[in-house]
C-alpha cells in the first residue's frame, strides 16, 4: 500500500504564506509557482501551499472565511520545556497564538494559526 506524500494547505496569498511558513519552520521550498509551493519535508514528502487556479477552482477552497477543520503537526523531542522554548520563539515572530501551552492528555502542546487560519500544532513525538 502507498502513504500520502502530499500534505495540502489552501491559501488566500501564496506568497504571503511561504513566506510565513519558511520561517515558521526555517525552510526553503523546493517547487514555486504564483498560487502553488511545495517544501519538501521528507525525501518524497511534500507539504504544499495553494492558493487556486486563477479563480476557476472552487471559491470556497481558498476564501479566508472558510473555517479551517484540520492541523499541521509539529512533533519535537523533548520534554515540556521544549514545547514552551518554540511557542516563545514562534510567539517572538509574532504568530496567532490560538491555544496557549499546556498540558493534554498526549503531553504538553499549543496551537498558533496562520494568515488563513489554517491551525499548526506542536506536541511531544509519539
Amino acid at each position: 500500500m502507498t502513504a500520502p506524500n502530499l500534505f495540502l494547505l489552501y491559501v488566500s496569498d501564496a506568497e504571503a504564506s511561504t513566506a510565513f511558513y519558511a520561517e515558521l519552520f526555517a525552510i526553503e521550498p523546493v517547487f514555486v509557482t504564483p498560487r502553488y509551493v511545495a517544501f519538501e519535508v521528507a525525501p518524497g514528502v511534500l507539504f504544499s501551499l495553494w492558493s487556486g487556479l486563477d479563480g476557476r477552482d472552487a471559491a470556497a477552497s481558498t476564501d479566508p472565511a472558510t473555517p479551517r477543520t484540520s492541523e499541521v503537526g509539529l512533533m519535537l523531542e523533548g520534554g515540556p520545556e521544549r514545547i514552551d522554548e518554540v511557542f516563545a520563539q514562534w510567539r517572538g515572530m509574532g504568530a496567532r497564538v490560538v491555544e496557549a501551552p499546556h498540558d493534554a492528555v498526549f503531553g504538553r502542546t499549543f496551537v498558533i494559526a496562520d494568515p488563513d487560519g489554517n491551525l499548526v500544532r506542536v506536541c511531544p513525538r509519539d
